[in-house]
């Protein structure tokens, strides 16, 4: 069992159903994957399905909208944060859009090298959706070419590609197209000039649509400032991206070419930084991205497209938000269930009385099973606690230690500043009368507009709200029960947006996002001085497959985190040792024991 190398573990029944959707070639709807953080979506993507996707005719573009975030993610040797994408600083809306673009731009020139694409597929699809015409004699003039005053578009079209083809790199085309191997891959000259022609007619087509959108660079820029919305503007930002979707859905062929695309952490580019008024602000550009693969697949069929995410506004809010609720298919995962979890770790990783305690404290998440298990590993905590004849539940309330206090306590912070903008929000009148009118004491936030009187507000309205939620086993069947007003409540929204609380789709349940969170939740005091121990702890050091290097700069700054106290029961969190293995107090409502 010691220093036994993880390993993934298959899901078959969900593995089949990505599967059955992706081998199509062209589908009628997106695809949605989310379920709660940690359950192993991106793991199942990444390790399980993708390989297999890019064999044969297969090929799969994969955007993680997150990989730029150095502070949160793997490929910069960090973890993913347990607490939503909003409670980090966000990346770039520039750089999202570049990922994805550089990731459309790759497929397509897969497609032109198979030969599934043409020049002319190019151009009818542009002119289908684009005016044409001033766009290509800008560029014919640019290039310094004469053509006639009633000469038609078509005409245009391959004297603007003949004249970009002179005035571009010939070798960058071939080597994006495949052509600069020896003999050109095998092609005859007539099969070269062809794929050249398309790359060209790719590249006029980038250039065309660059032109477009900078004529409406001043309209945006207003819109931006007014916060307007257009539908033009939207779609000026995004037809890149979709002119490729378009191409690929129209190349794909069963057996000789299928593209699907997968889009991982796609709430991040709801929350974007937009840095200059080049684009529309990155919320626009979000939903328009999503409305118009919507609207390809409904009208025309779209390759398949995969919505990765985690964040729970894609388990019900947008499928209202979007239309109706069979807008997009509808994937919820919950990880293992706790036999599942038993069959695979016990005895490999943790034995079975350790299984029993963790089951009982944690749950079967798989990165909580993954991130104790690499504590467990460590050389170092293995030396104290042989020194101090530790027990393995010392191992497991340390780790909830590190969730109070690196997890839990920043995000109800978080959601402090969120309730204090309700207040603001509400004082300048942003929020419908029709929500404020009956007897809850959020709807009545402190009119003065005092930052001591909002805080404390806003911890009342805290602390309450997450009493009830304690009452009730922290879940609520907002279907179920018939208790959609716990949507409007600001301290449910704000613990869904800082990550604390998912909404599922399927049970209808609002809980939180894990086992280990909702103990956490339910147990948030404790003695100080104990929680001082844990300082000696040197966790994960040692151990290469560890993500815990969080989990060592809270052990060493753990007097900072105890010593700062805001008075709110959530900032000065500690642990008595055993106490988490209470269970929750429950006085009616619905049983965490019906949670998948």
């Amino acid at each position: 069992m010691v220093n036994k190398p993880w390993k993934i573990i298959p899901r078959p029944l969900l593995e089949t159903v990505l599967n059955n959707h992706v081998q199509r070639h062209r589908v009628p709807q997106p695809l949605i994957l989310h379920g709660p953080r940690g359950v192993g979506k991106t793991t199942l993507i990444l390790n399980r399905l993708l390989g297999d996707w890019n064999k044969g005719p297969h090929i799969a573009g994969y955007v993680d909208f997150a990989q730029s975030i150095r502070e949160h993610h793997p490929d910069h040797q960090q973890s993913y944060p347990w607490t939503s994408w909003t409670s980090v600083d966000p990346p770039l809306l520039s750089n999202c859009k570049t990922h994805l673009e550089n990731c459309l731009e790759s497929m397509t020139h897969k497609a032109i090298k198979l030969g599934t694409l043409s020049s002319q597929q190019i151009f009818t699809t542009m002119n289908k959706w684009h005016g044409l015409n001033t766009a290509l004699r800008r560029v014919l003039q640019g290039c310094k070419v004469a053509v006639p005053e009633k000469a038609s578009v078509s005409f245009l079209w391959e004297r603007a590609v003949c004249a970009l083809s002179v005035r571009r790199n010939a070798d960058e085309i071939d080597l994006l197209v495949g052509l600069d191997e020896e003999g050109g891959g095998g092609l005859s000259v007539e099969e070269a000039s062809y794929y050249r022609e398309t790359a060209f007619a790719l590249r006029l087509a980038k250039e065309v649509i660059k032109m477009q959108q900078g004529w409406r660079g001043n309209a945006i820029a207003h819109m931006n400032r007014t916060n307007g919305f257009s539908k033009t503007l939207a779609n000026s930002c995004t037809d890149w991206p979709l002119l490729m979707i378009e191409l690929l859905s129209q190349a794909a062929e069963i057996g000789f070419f299928q593209p699907k695309l997968v889009l991982n952490n796609i709430e991040i580019l709801k929350s974007a930084v937009q840095t200059d008024d080049s684009t529309v602000s990155a919320s626009m550009y979000h939903d328009n991205l999503i409305w118009r693969i919507i609207a390809l697949g409904a009208n025309d069929r779209c390759l398949p497209v995969l919505f990765v995410t985690s964040d729970s506004y894609y388990s019900y809010q947008a499928f209202v938000d979007f239309g109706f609720p069979d807008i997009f298919i509808s994937r919820e995962t919950f990880g293992w269930t706790p036999q599942e979890a038993k069959l695979h770790m016990v005895p490999d990783y943790f034995s079975a009385s350790e299984w029993t305690i963790i089951a009982d404290v944690l749950g079967a998440n798989s990165r909580h099973l993954f991130e104790l298990y690499a504590l467990k590993q460590s050389n170092h905590y293995q030396s104290l606690m042989g020194n101090k004849a530790g027990t393995f539940e010392d191992i497991v309330d340390a780790y909830l230690a590190y969730l109070q206090v690196v997890v839990v306590n920043p995000a109800m912070e978080k959601a402090l500043l969120r309730l204090q903008r309700y207040a603001a929000d509400v004082r300048k009148g942003s929020i419908p009368d029709e929500k404020l009118r009956f007897g809850a004491a959020w709807r009545h936030p402190p009119s003065s507009e005092d930052p001591t009187l909002c805080s404390e507000w806003a911890k009342i309205q805290l602390m309450d709200f997450v009493q009830a939620l304690v009452n009730t086993e922290l879940a609520v069947n907002y279907l179920g029960d018939y208790s959609l007003e716990i949507f409007e409540d600001p301290s449910a929204m704000a613990l869904v947006e800082v990550g604390i609380l998912y909404t599922q789709r399927d049970l209808s349940f609002s809980r939180p996002i894990s086992q280990g969170i909702k103990r956490c939740l339910a147990h948030p005091r404790a003695n100080e001085d104990e929680l001082l121990e844990l300082n000696q702890i040197l966790v994960a050091e040692n151990y290469p497959g560890s993500l815990l290097q969080a989990f060592d700069a809270w052990l060493q700054n753990i007097g900072s985190f105890t010593q700062s106290s805001q008075g709110l029961t959530f900032s000065n969190v500690v642990i008595k040792k055993g106490c988490r293995r209470e269970k929750p107090p429950a006085t009616n409502g619905v049983s965490g024991n019906t949670l998948p």
